[in-house]
């Protein structure tokens, strides 16, 4: 699963503790969600959606195969 959250993080000027913070889980997850090696729960992808004031299909996109 492609997103786009390392480019919105730097439109916000935030730190990957940043959002971890501000979706209630660890810096690791943030980091793990934006290199595709963990695909967040539904609750979690609209949290990160909500912080950048999009919709979850313009953060996630789903590739060939997921």
């Amino acid at each position: 699963m492609k997103n786009t959250i390392r480019v919105d993080r730097a439109i916000l000027n935030i730190s990957q503790a940043e959002l971890a913070d501000r979706v209630q889980v660890t810096r690791q997850t943030i980091n793990a969600i934006e290199l595709g090696k963990y695909v967040p729960s539904a609750a979690l992808a609209m949290k990160i959606a909500r912080v950048f004031g999009k919709k979850v299909e313009e953060v996630f996109e789903l590739e060939e195969g997921d």
